[in-house]
């Protein structure tokens, strides 16, 4: 049969069967086999059963971020923040602000307000001192995590602590899941050996043990030795995962990452890290969709 014939007897025969399958009959057994291996062949026997997805990716080093030097701050945007504008580079779902800031001894930064943000520090080094409108007066440290759920609207400062270090510290920010809830003020300390070669959660919108957040966001942490690999599993249908590496050097699904550098994972259900030298991971699993 020539191609011509067969691919117009093909399509023929499946409109037959869709326009009335009650009326056709194979003549033989080797009819019904020949007509078989007809459609395969043509591929209407080869449709997907199940949504097919491919993973996508973004990379951002660290030397393309955001950088600004105010003597007293020292700071590094991984998305659009103050005087940094990229418009390819606004956020990764609801996750909206990813700073690397670093604040000389006894400086820090004043009263302000914040509404409708979901706003997590974490301290790497030195100690910082936070306080708000709610009446919080707190003290965070390396090993810490806090979160402020500033809602209709709070007003908070946060000043290095110490009289001759700098103190460093993550300042994220990510879009809420509901609108002007009440301020709420969350911290916890966490036992950075209770991450070694796996997945400590710090956030997550669950009271499972790390500080909550309004949005379908998990934050979790590892320290990963050197040749080890971890799988982490996607939380929640829809999200993405962020993945920010604060030391070492590592691969993540094939992709080569150094310190301070940014990965973003969607469309996939999970991904794995392993390290090529000691490293210290953050990954942060949000929905990629704003509502």
């Amino acid at each position: 049969m020539d191609r011509k014939k067969f691919i117009k007897n093909s399509l023929m025969g499946l409109a037959a069967t869709t326009i009335a399958p009650q009326v056709i009959k194979a003549k033989t057994n080797e009819d019904t086999k020949e007509k078989a291996t007809e459609l395969a062949q043509v591929g209407f026997n080869h449709m997907p059963n199940k949504e097919e997805r491919t993973m996508k990716t973004v990379l951002h080093r660290a030397n393309t971020r955001g950088h600004a030097d105010h003597g007293w701050l020292n700071t590094h945007h991984s998305f659009s923040f103050a005087n940094y504008r990229n418009p390819e580079r606004m956020n990764f779902g609801v996750l909206r602000v990813l700073n690397d800031d670093s604040v000389a001894a006894q400086r820090g930064f004043g009263k302000h307000p914040h509404d409708n943000m979901e706003i997590i520090s974490i301290p790497l080094e030195g100690a910082l001192e936070h306080q708000d409108s709610m009446g919080n007066q707190h003290v965070i440290k390396k090993g810490d995590v806090q979160v402020m759920s500033a809602g209709t609207g709070i007003y908070h400062s946060e000043k290095n602590r110490s009289g001759d270090e700098d103190v460093k510290f993550l300042q994220i920010w990510v879009f809420p899941k509901e609108r002007n809830i009440e301020p709420r003020y969350d911290q916890i300390a966490y036992n950075a050996d209770d991450r070694i070669n796996k997945w400590q959660r710090v956030v997550s919108p669950e009271s499972d043990g790390s500080v909550t957040i309004n949005q379908d966001a998990y934050f979790s942490m590892t320290n990963l030795e050197k040749g080890k690999s971890l799988d982490y599993q996607i939380a929640r249908k829809g999200n993405g995962v962020y993945a920010f590496i604060l030391e070492g050097t590592v691969s993540i699904d094939g992709q080569d990452l150094g310190k301070r550098d940014g990965f973003g994972v969607w469309d996939t259900d999970k991904i794995c890290v392993t390290a090529s030298e000691d490293a210290e991971i953050l990954l942060m699993d949000v929905p990629m969709e704003i509502s």
